[in-house]
This record gives C-alpha cells, structure tokens and sequence, in this order.
C-alpha cells in the first residue's frame, strides 16, 4: 500500500526518549490518518486530565498529503480539550503536514512533561529535542523566524505557556489549530515548538489514475459557484460568508441576543478585498486559495472572526478586527472562543465593550496578567458560571458557538447539539446545504429529515478530515470522487461505502470516550437563550425561538438513527 510513509514518531519529554515505530495496518486499515490516527491513539488515555504526563497530542497527516491530490496538505492534531474535556481534534493547513510526511513520517505522538521548555526539532531521520528557554513568553511571529523557510514550524504563544484554556498552535505563522485549547496541552508539556522539514517524494501506487481522479474533482470545483464563483471562497475567503448569513438574518450579533448587525458591510470579504488589496494565498496542495493577505501582508481573518470581533461584539471596526485576528495569531489564542468570552463579559457588565479595551483584554488574557484577565482565560462558561450566570454563555460542552445562529438554521442546532467536540459548526456543517445552496430552501426552519443528514454529514467529516483533505471542496465533491483519488493512491480499493463505515467508526469512537468521561444526552443540549428568545425578524423573514418539543424529537431521532440507545433513554425521561 502507497501513500504511507509506514514509520512514525512516539516521543517522551519526560525522559526526552524518542523512538521510530511502524504504523500498523489496523491503524491504517480501520482509522486510515489524521482524525481517525489520534482518535485510535488516544483511546486508552481519555481518562486522564489534560496535563497528565500520559496524556498524548497527536500531529497526523493522511494517506493523501504530500501526493498531487487535490486539498492534500492538511494534518490533524488531536488530544484532551482543556476547555471542553471532550476529546478534541483540530485541521489544520499549512506546510506542516506535508513537511513532516515529507521527513518520512505518518504521525506524530507526544506524551510526558519536559522539566524545561523544549523545541522538537524533526529534520529528516534527525529527531531531537532541544532546551528553549531563550524562547520562553515570545510570541509565534518570533520564534517561527528562528528557522528558514525550508522549515514548517507549530508554535504555541504565551497564552499555550500560561495554560489559557482555548490557546492554539499555529502553524506556519496563520494557520490554526484553533479550537479547544490544544495549545494549552503543548504549554502543559513545556513543549514550545515543533519545527519540521523534509524533501523525501511520497510514493503513490498510480499516478496516472491519481491525475484522472484529481482531474475529475478539480472540473467539479471549477464548476461549482459556492468555491471559484464571483463571489466565492476562491475570490473572497470565508468572509465571503459575511452578506450571506447577514442577509439570512442569522448573524450572531451582541452575544447572540440579536441576529442582524447594521455594520457588518464594514468588515464583508468584498470590503476586506477593497481596503487590504488582497492577494490569494493558501494551504499546500491546494488550488482553492481560500486565504487572503493583504497588501500590506496583513492577514486577512476568516468569517468565524471577522464576524466574532464584528457583530458578537457590536463592532464595526475593521482595523481593530484585523488586529484583534493578528494578536491571537501571535498571543496563541482561539479567535471564536476570544471573542465569545469576551462578549459575555459585555453582557454580564450590560455594556459594550470598545475596540481598543478589547484589543487590550486580549493582551491581559493570554499573559493571565490580572484578576479579571485570569477570569477569562478559563472561557465563557467558566467565566459565566463564576459569576452565577451560566446561561449566559452560549456555548456546547463548553465550546462556545460559532457565527451561525441556530435559530435561523435547524439543522445546525441540531450538529452544535450533537457534536462530539461541543459547539462547532465543522463537524456536520449543515449551513452548506440549509444556507449556501441555491435556491435557499424553506425547510431551514424545520427539523424534518434533518437527524439523517446530520448522522450522514457527521460521518462524511470523519473521513474527510483522515483523509487530511479540506471541506471545502465537499461543496461540489463527494467521498465517490476521493474514494478514487484515495485508491489511486493507496493501491487499495476504496469505495463510497467503505469511506462512510471508517466515518462512522471514528464517530463512535470519540462518542465512546466522552461517554467514559460522563457525557451525556444532558450535554447534547443548547443554551436556553435559544428556545426562548427571538431574533431579529425582517425582510420577510421570521426568526423565532427553537420549539424545544421539536429540538428533542429531532434529537431523539438522531439517537435512534445512531443507535444510542443509553442517550435515546436519557433523552426520553426528559421529555
């Protein structure tokens, strides 16, 4: 089998031993890469705390990266979140993927606590951990510049080192492994950075089936409007998304009390174009661009944050957007849960909060550096619960929500309830068929049928981010195009079917373990704002609160569909 490297890496920091193993066919075969490695590799430690020395991180990449498969320069990294105590796997573009299978390794697996800061340094079959301490409180932009451009770098800042419960890693400069907290993992094991290089050809098993297949995705991309459009991701980024959801009238706005902002136009992918004179930029293998750099070599935010530091927060200035997107960058933090966090406390104090204390409170965050600073730091349902009122965070096993609101779009209540991860709109993105096809259907608004294509969506996602590959191009694609690609590359037959059987696998797996840790139907659940709220109606269009009767019906279904019979139980003794 091809599009293997068949080594990889276990390193402890404990005892700063590092050890070469095979990957084995059962991982292979049964979890196939990214999401589904560290998944299956984690199994045995979801028990354990975060900062456990046991506790493994998992940088993996897929059967696809490094090949000239389209989107295939992704990896995954995946542990215990120490925001949400779910197991948490974050995508992330970039070079490094490609980097580390092009040094010859499938994943990357890191258990232990180092006595002092360290860089894991992985330069071909040179593996090494080295002391950091001159790096100790520098942000990502310093230390990513300590190597040359042949190198990819994953770095935490200060808010990684200070244990900030939704600090990231950032690969290459931009690209997050945002969500969750991972980086706080990274900072609980001293480990500063992993940088990585490689020039080592990834093996496919035929090539000339590999161009047919990758041809034949790349004329269903180039057809679809949603990805190269006018008005699409290639040409705008995510915030292309900005008049979208605006204009579905379920746009987040001031803790997800209301759901249109006056000023949003301020911050739309086209002003963004206008103002940054954007250029494309994007992951490795990628012919989508989806990211944008400004003139200036700003970099351009994507919808989640423009729209977070935008409307979440009352905001309408885009230069205190941009800059809040480029502190969290270097500080290391999770923009979505930044924002949101910082929109409770708005809430909490019945005030607006103004750009400039909020780019200072960003600051304060990440260094831990006060009281209230510290407060924050530990995200918007700890922050909320401290200060007795819990409901005020809108977030999902304490992940706050995304830029959708749930009211406008029932399919995505019902993915933000169910996720495995908490309140994340990527683990079924429901918006690309409720909202993003054409015409908008009607039954937005209804739960009907929506329990199957959650299921269908969730398992789909599974595959996808093990494949490493990117969702976006599963706007025109689907798993019947890669599974060609997939066999093309491997040598292996892979159908449609045998795809969707490893989603499902991977999915119940991770339900499993959360289960262990004392998940239940009780946590599949949304803030109560939502079923009793409206939101803001107008233009024809009616945002009311979510029947709750309805939301548990649909949610019951899902379990049935599923086969959870423990929470279809729990579910039913609330209803």
């Amino acid at each position: 089998m091809s599009g293997y490297t068949f080594r990889s890496i276990h390193v402890d920091l404990s005892s700063r031993t590092i050890e070469a193993v095979s990957t084995s066919e059962q991982l292979r075969e049964e979890y196939l890469g990214g999401r589904g490695f560290g998944v299956s590799l984690l199994s045995d430690f979801m028990s354990l705390s975060y900062d456990n020395p046991e506790m493994p991180i998992v940088f993996a990449t897929g059967p696809l990266v490094g090949t000239a498969s389209p989107t295939s320069g992704r990896m995954s990294v995946v542990s215990r979140s120490p925001l949400t105590g779910t197991i948490f796997d974050c995508s992330v573009g970039g070079r490094f993927g490609t980097m580390l299978k092009r040094a010859g390794y499938d994943y990357i697996r890191i258990t232990g606590i180092s006595e002092r800061l360290v860089v894991l340094e992985i330069d071909g079959d040179a593996v090494t951990v080295r002391d950091a301490g001159s790096l100790a409180m520098k942000p990502v932009s310093a230390v990513a510049q300590e190597y040359s451009s042949d190198w990819s770098t994953a770095v935490i800042g200060p808010a990684g080192e200070r244990q900030v419960r939704y600090a990231s890693i950032i690969a290459d400069g931009h690209y997050a492994a945002g969500r969750g907290g991972l980086g706080a993992v990274m900072g609980a094991k001293r480990l500063k950075a992993i940088a990585v290089r490689g020039d080592d050809p990834v093996q496919v098993a035929d090539a000339g089936t590999l161009k047919s297949a990758g041809d034949a995705v790349m004329r269903l991309l180039r057809s679809s409007q949603a990805v190269f459009g006018e008005f699409g991701l290639s040409e705008f980024g995510t915030a292309a998304l900005v008049d979208v959801i605006h204009a579905r009238r379920m746009e987040p706005t001031e803790n997800f009390r209301k759901t249109v902002f006056a000023g949003s136009g301020a911050y739309s992918g086209y002003a963004m174009k206008t103002r940054y004179r954007t250029q494309k930029t994007g992951c490795s293998g990628c012919p989508v661009l989806c990211k944008k750099i400004g003139a200036a070599r700003e970099v351009i935010p994507e919808y989640e944050t423009v729209s977070h530091f935008g409307a979440l927060n009352s905001n309408s200035d885009l230069a205190s957007i941009i800059e809040a997107n480029r502190l969290c960058n270097d500080l290391g933090m999770d923009t979505i849960t930044a924002a949101a966090t910082i929109a409770c406390s708005a809430e909490l104090q019945g005030r607006t909060i103004p750009p400039d204390e909020m780019l200072q409170l960003l600051r304060e965050i990440a260094d831990r550096r006060s009281g209230r600073a510290n407060e924050l730091a530990e995200g918007s349902l700890r922050y909320a619960a401290a200060q007795g009122r819990p409901d005020l965070s809108m977030s999902v096993k304490g992940l706050e929500l995304p830029a959708y609101d749930p009211r406008g779009a029932y399919g995505t209540a019902l993915a933000y309830a169910t996720s495995n991860r908490g309140g994340c709109h990527l683990r079924a993105y429901p918006i690309s068929h409720e909202i993003l096809r054409r015409p908008v259907s009607t039954d937005r608004f209804s739960f009907a049928g929506k329990a199957r294509i959650i299921k269908i969506a969730e398992d789909l996602n599974a595959v996808v981010d093990s494949l490493t590959a990117c969702k976006f191009v599963f706007f025109a694609v689907s798993l019947e195009e890669y599974a060609k690609v997939l066999s093309a590359v491997t040598g292996r037959h892979h159908d449609m079917q045998s795809l969707f059987r490893i989603g499902e696998r991977i999915w119940n797996a991770e339900r499993r373990m959360n289960r262990a840790n004392g998940f239940s139907a009780a946590d599949d659940d949304l803030p109560p704002r939502f079923f009793t709220d409206r939101g803001t109606s107008g233009g024809f269009v009616e945002i009311r609160p979510i029947d709750r009767t309805e939301f548990l019906h649909a949610r019951a279904n899902y379990y049935r569909i599923r086969g959870y019979a423990a929470e279809l139980a729990e579910s039913h003794c609330e209803q």
